[in-house]
């Protein structure tokens, strides 16, 4: 059978687009305020590690959220969840508009959040749920795709807006978006369930049920390696972006826009990367996929760290999300077994050791720019991400020699 998306229902194909929309919305809303600190630090008269706490704290409010999420998931109707989540996200961000202090913004903040936790692991869970295991991959292909462009765009968006328009219209692009989106998404749900026969996964588990399925995710050997490698993955790889614009404003003299460009194509390069994935993974096998995207990631923030021209950091960046994008979906296909009958609750697990570990790297870089300078903190957390890629493949070869190991 065809694993095209085009052998899926229309339906499905545009029920999936939808939560991809909403997958790029959701990462949208966590990369957007990347290349606006030095901006919200000067307007609201803060240092720039006090303006971090913008994005430390939605990372780790986000991670936080899964506790909630993921057996709400597995019980009710994740899609409506995902589409309620999606309308808060929208007042979070009107909220954001008008905030007056950092307190303000940070409280705005929490409560995008606290919604767009729902978004991404509970779109991954209904796809599981609703699509033959045959034609699976290419609808969580759809998913990637949208939560990469969100990371382009995010980057992207936010110098753009911050140098032209100020950023306080990034957050009201944000609520516009949202509400959309979340309209949208609530309307395909209605059609869902009048639609004669839809299939509807409603696991009743009750919290007796998901807490001796969680101790059996968190207390598994493998899956502890996964949620460790993911946490640390989250410290030196996802979080430590954070900064890179920051960085190349200090020390090359960037405008923002331009700094938020250059990271986008971080983006730019993981679209490259699922652009390619099924013929890497044929050739390549998750032991090389693993070692080889960590180290093209961590050689390319040493570059990017030490660079004296602008011009070197343009392949740094796209090369960098290419590697950082192969090791992370061959982390994210090991999550996706963890657990397959509480697939939500792994899948929450496993976002909340990423985003814990995210906020622990966007605190731990902006406290150390002060003292040993940014450049040093983007070569340090790319050095890190090169050896977790070693540590992981070794990992994934134990398991092969330990069959039995969950």
């Amino acid at each position: 059978m065809s694993q095209s998306p085009e052998s899926l229902s229309a339906a499905v194909r545009r029920s999936t687009l939808l939560l991809s929309l909403a997958g790029f919305s959701s990462m949208l809303a966590q990369r957007i305020c990347d290349p606006m600190l030095p901006e919200i630090a000067r307007a609201l008269s803060v240092s720039l590690a006090q303006a971090a706490q913008v994005v430390s704290v939605f990372a780790v409010v986000y991670g936080l959220s899964q506790l909630i999420f993921g057996p709400l998931g597995d019980r009710f109707a994740k899609f409506r969840i995902v589409s309620l989540a999606t309308l808060a996200c929208s007042l979070g961000s009107v909220l954001a508009v008008f905030a007056g202090s950092l307190e303000g913004l940070v409280l705005s903040r929490v409560l995008v959040a606290l919604a767009a936790a729902a978004i991404i692991p509970l779109s991954l869970a209904w796809i599981g749920d609703t699509v033959e295991p045959v034609r699976l991959q290419a609808c969580l292909a759809r998913i990637g795709v949208g939560t990469t462009m969100g990371v382009v765009v995010g980057q992207l968006a936010g110098g753009l807006l911050v140098d032209s328009l100020g950023w306080r219209w990034a957050f009201g692009f944000m609520a516009l978006l949202f509400g959309a989106l979340g309209l949208l998404l609530l309307q395909d749900w209605r059609r869902q369930q009048s639609a004669p026969g839809w299939v509807r996964h409603r696991r009743k588990a009750g919290v007796i049920g998901f807490v001796a399925q969680g101790l059996i995710i968190i207390t598994g050997p493998w899956s502890r390696i996964v949620l460790l490698v993911a946490f640390v993955e989250g410290i030196v790889g996802f979080g430590a972006v954070a900064i890179w614009a920051s960085h190349l404003h200090r020390s090359l003299g960037l405008p923002l826009s331009a700094a938020g460009a250059i990271v986008a194509l971080y983006g730019l390069g993981g679209m490259l990367y699922m652009a390619l994935a099924a013929r890497l993974i044929r050739r390549l096998g998750e032991r090389q996929m693993a070692t080889l995207g960590a180290c093209m990631a961590g050689l390319s923030a040493i570059v990017l760290g030490a660079a004296p021209f602008w011009q070197l950091t343009l392949p740094a960046s796209v090369l960098g999300g290419f590697g950082l994008f192969m090791f992370h979906n061959t982390l994210q296909a090991n999550a996706t077994q963890m657990a397959p009958a509480a697939r939500a609750t792994a899948l929450s697990l496993f976002a909340l050791s990423l985003f814990m570990g995210q906020s622990v790297g966007v605190l731990l870089a902006s406290s150390l720019i002060e003292r040993i300078g940014s450049g040093v903190v983007v070569a340090l957390a790319g050095g890190g991400m090169g050896a977790v890629g070693l540590a992981f493949a070794y990992a994934l070869a134990w398991r092969r020699t330990a069959p039995a190991t969950r």
